[in-house]
């Protein structure tokens, strides 16, 4: 739960957060940022954003990143055995329990989150469109970017199939951060198990001696 905890506070934390959260949940945080520089660099990724039009290029990692997790929301029962209807109501219940101690802007909006079911609702195209409208409605110049959606319309089938191509690379990605974390800590592997960022699996079972000194790379 605290591993769940910080990976959704990710977003909402800047700074250092050791010291300021339990070792587990500043962890989480850490490692919600080494996803993002993963994505951010990935080739795949690149292509994407190379997708969408010179009217809203400068807002194409914003709009790529939640197009993917419209992607993720429609391919969930390919990475995870965990129901997404479970996942995102746990998700809630995690932040809920956890509201007094979530930044201010993070529990400002979680009744509203859970009450519209934000993270449910992505895995409809019009819930896309609303989630990128609620962004562009906090950007100081966000006039070019309301109606976004039309990006990833215009641009459906290739997003899905970049998305296709690249998840699989972040799921591997976790797994080897997660094999190397747990031999660090002097803990074996025990086979598969769930990632805590996504739900998804993290990989085949592995010991230590899968284990590198280097990240994944595409």
């Amino acid at each position: 739960e605290e591993a769940l905890l910080g990976s959704l506070l990710g977003d909402f934390v800047k700074g250092n957060p050791a010291g300021r959260f339990p070792p587990a949940v500043a962890d989480a945080i850490l490692f919600h940022r080494k996803i993002d520089s993963y994505s951010d660099s990935h080739l795949i990724t690149r292509r994407s954003r190379d997708r969408i039009s010179p009217l809203r290029r400068r807002f194409a990692g914003i709009i790529v990143d939640v197009c993917f997790d419209h992607f993720l929301c429609r391919h969930w029962r390919d990475f995870s055995p965990v129901d997404l209807k479970s996942f995102v109501g746990r998700v809630y219940s995690v932040l809920d329990k956890n509201r007094a101690n979530l930044p201010e802007r993070l529990r400002r909006i979680l009744p509203h989150m859970i009450a519209e079911n934000w993270l449910g609702s992505y895995i409809q195209l019009e819930g896309v469109g609303v989630a990128l409208d609620r962004i562009a409605g906090r950007l100081s110049r966000g006039g070019a970017f309301k109606g976004a959606v039309a990006e990833i319309e215009a641009n459906y089938e290739a997003l899905e199939i970049d998305f296709l191509a690249f998840f699989p690379d972040l799921v591997a990605f976790c797994a080897e951060r997660n094999r190397r974390w747990e031999c660090s800590a002097g803990n074996e592997p025990a086979g598969w198990h769930a990632g805590e960022l996504s739900g998804v699996w993290t990989g085949p079972p592995g010991g230590c001696s899968a284990a590198t000194d280097r990240e994944p790379t595409p």
